[in-house]
């Protein structure tokens, strides 16, 4: 089963801002987000922060968020960021 992946407007800008190689690291999490759901073990500091959201690194600096709702097909990106700033 493959899942929609979205991210608000705010995201994308936030997105845009990173550097290139940490958008190109994003979208490979998006990819893996598609394909294999919200649990991504592969991820380095991957974890559950509550029973619908989940963070990962996309490197020691960078990383981002995301929410699930159990039995729905949608996955929500909702920050992607500096470690700093991250809303958890």
């Amino acid at each position: 089963m493959k899942y929609r992946v979205t991210m608000k407007r705010k995201v994308l800008k936030a997105v845009s801002r990173l550097p290139k190689n940490e958008q190109k690291r994003l979208a490979l999490l998006v990819d893996d987000l598609t394909e294999d759901g919200p649990a991504q073990h592969g991820w380095p500091n991957y974890s559950r922060l509550s029973k619908q959201e989940y963070h990962c690194h996309l490197s020691r600096k960078w990383v981002a968020c995301w929410r699930h709702e159990k039995g729905t097909i949608e996955i929500e990106v909702y920050y992607a960021g500096s470690r700093e700033n991250a809303p958890y």
